[in-house]
């Protein structure tokens, strides 16, 4: 059985995935991911009580239980950069043994749940409004240094998203993945269901220009035009498409919910919004347990 290199599968001094500083054990099979570390503790305070606290870096995570289901929250930060450690070091917590550094021969598949914030692409969906992403289209590029399985529907819609966007060549490759039908199914109630796409960047890359022009002015506008299975572009934000292709790939379950915080066209913005933040975390986790 192969076994990983310690400079390929790297973890802390005691034993822990360098980054997250988690172990077998620390963490619940039902993770809620938010990009705020803050959030993590906000979260954990929805909970009966809480087993296991940790930091490292900008990733918080901890273990408690909510009307008696385990739950973990873990704090991912910004990026799709970012949800690549996430997701590789979270799947090696439980799917491989750190002592050995050699796979186990039974798997474990995680329900990964991202509460986030967006950007809204469409007039009518205003800052307050809870969007769940059927799809997510990524400009990121995270999932093409990898091996990602793509459904026949997922490279159709890949390819319309090209077309329809007039994509230009100097850009990254887009990628298109879906989300867990399970997770989707029983968080989506009164939730708008939509396309997500997932920038590498919070200025240019959304669009946004302060001091530097763009050099593709309309990319925004375009990129909005999309559509798929009658599900529309809905939002912009920054890292649902790689949680989505790399838990595919190593089957675990991934969805994403997001509290819309600016609408791109109509110029409304909300900087206090954490009562409405309340409202989403408790929705989601009524609807988990």
């Amino acid at each position: 059985m192969a076994k990983f290199e310690a400079s390929e599968l790297t973890l802390d001094k005691n034993g822990k995935v360098y980054h997250l500083g988690v172990s077998p054990g620390d963490l619940a099979d039902t993770i809620l991911l938010v990009g705020d570390q803050d959030r993590v503790k906000f979260i954990g305070s929805f909970f009966e009580n809480i087993r296991f606290e940790a930091q490292n870096r900008e990733f918080c995570s901890l273990t408690g239980t909510y009307k008696g289901k385990e739950l973990s929250v873990l704090s991912t930060g910004i990026g799709t950069d970012n949800i690549d450690i996430v997701l590789n070091e979270l799947d090696a917590v439980v799917n491989i043994d750190l002592k050995t550094r050699t796979e186990k021969a039974e798997k474990k598949s995680l329900n990964l749940i991202r509460i986030g914030t967006c950007g809204s692409l469409q007039e009518d969906v205003q800052p307050g409004a809870h969007i769940i992403s059927k799809y997510a289209v990524g400009l990121d590029g995270v999932a093409n240094f990898y091996e990602i399985p793509y459904s026949a529907d997922e490279l159709k819609a890949t390819e319309s998203f090209i077309a329809t966007t007039h994509w230009h060549e100097k850009l990254n490759v887009p990628y298109l993945k879906k989300s867990s039908d399970d997770l989707f199914d029983l968080l989506k109630k009164d939730m708008i269901e939509g396309i997500t796409i997932t920038a590498n960047g919070f200025y240019g890359p959304q669009g946004r220009a302060i001091r530097i022009p763009l050099s593709l002015p309309d990319f925004k506008d375009n990129i909005r035009k999309f559509s798929w299975n009658n599900y529309p572009v809905t939002n912009l934000e920054m890292e649902t498409s790689a949680l989505y292709a790399l838990a595919d790939a190593l089957n675990h379950k991934a969805v994403t919910v997001c509290l819309v915080l600016a609408n791109r066209y109509t110029n409304s913005f909300e900087p206090n919004y954490s009562q409405k933040m309340a409202d989403l975390v408790q929705v989601v986790l009524n609807r988990l347990v």
